[in-house]
């Protein structure tokens, strides 16, 4: 043991060692917390470790983004430091932060989410407002949504068409499992039916939309993706495997008069699907541009 940590003390006998008093551990702030947690994502490579590291403090603590600024000279208790310490340590092995948070909006939903589907990204909000136009003026419109993943396209769509009735359909029972607890949280069971199957398989129409964001990822491409996506999303729900031209062929088999097919392309690839859709004579080929600019999705009515 150091007598670095005790004082001598001086008497009429001999020397006696004394324990000095120890100083208290300093706390971290919750500013000094977020500026650590964004260095070490930083040199991690995460894409934007500032706001990465905001949202993992503020879920660690219980607090909004803003209240962490607020109450930023607050000391973490240390079991607040050992929750950021780990969170953090989860995203610098670029986990996905919405895998870590357990939870990630998609329009005007907060949907739960997990390894067992992809993460709803912006460019399927625009899908799913290109399916809103399509829907427009039919007063109880029947929806197939083929690969439901966590139920985002689904759930939208029954949460802003009040009307709409939606089926879903995917082949992974985790999938249609994590669709089933997004249907609960967000009340929407009695719009919304869930199959277990292999696309059509089973199913019934005639549905005045089919939609799907099927994988497009060449495998060739696997490589090159960010850790998060190669690494942690389902590589079953990425890998193409011409499914895309699979339910362009298939889909007026249960679509009724008028009916349309939306498609969310890879980029670069939208107009070569609506060319497909062209081909295999769809009325109205229409291709929608996401938020970026890109050519993203693309739709057609059946021929009948």
């Amino acid at each position: 043991m150091s007598t670095g940590q005790f004082r001598r003390t001086r008497g009429r006998g001999p020397h006696v060692l004394v324990a000095a008093p120890r100083a208290a551990p300093q706390r971290v702030t919750a500013q000094e917390a977020l500026r650590s947690a964004a260095g070490e994502l930083e040199r991690a490579g995460c894409p934007s470790p500032h706001v990465d590291a905001e949202w993992l403090l503020g879920h660690a603590l219980g607090i909004s983004r803003t209240e962490l600024y607020a109450d930023g000279v607050r000391a973490l208790e240390p079991e607040e430091e050992e929750r950021v310490r780990t969170l953090v340590a989860r995203r610098a092995r670029r986990e996905p932060l919405a895998y870590i948070l357990g939870e990630w909006g998609f329009r005007r939903l907060m949907l739960k989410v997990d390894r067992r589907a992809l993460i709803p990204r912006p460019e399927t909000e625009v899908l799913v407002e290109r399916c809103l136009a399509l829907l427009a003026g039919i007063r109880e419109p029947r929806v197939l949504d083929i690969g439901v993943g966590s139920g985002a396209i689904a759930l939208a769509i029954a949460d802003e068409h009040p009307g709409a009735r939606v089926v879903a359909t995917d082949s992974s029972p985790g999938a249609l499992e994590l669709a089933a607890d997004n249907r609960a949280r967000t009340g929407l069971g009695d719009r919304l039916e869930l199959v277990e199957g292999d696309l059509f398989a089973g199913l019934e129409g005639p549905f005045d939309l089919v939609v799907s964001n099927p994988p497009y990822v060449a495998a060739d491409e696997i490589p090159s993706l960010l850790p998060e996506v190669r690494d942690f999303e389902p590589r079953a729900a990425l890998l193409a495997t011409g499914l895309t031209e699979t339910l362009a062929r298939r889909a007026p088999d249960l679509l009724g008069a008028g009916g349309a097919l939306c498609l969310e392309a890879a980029d670069g690839a939208a107009g070569d699907v609506a060319k497909l859709l062209e081909r295999l004579g769809y009325l109205e080929v229409t291709m929608t541009c996401d938020l970026a600019g890109k050519e993203r999705v693309v739709d057609g009515r059946a021929n009948r």
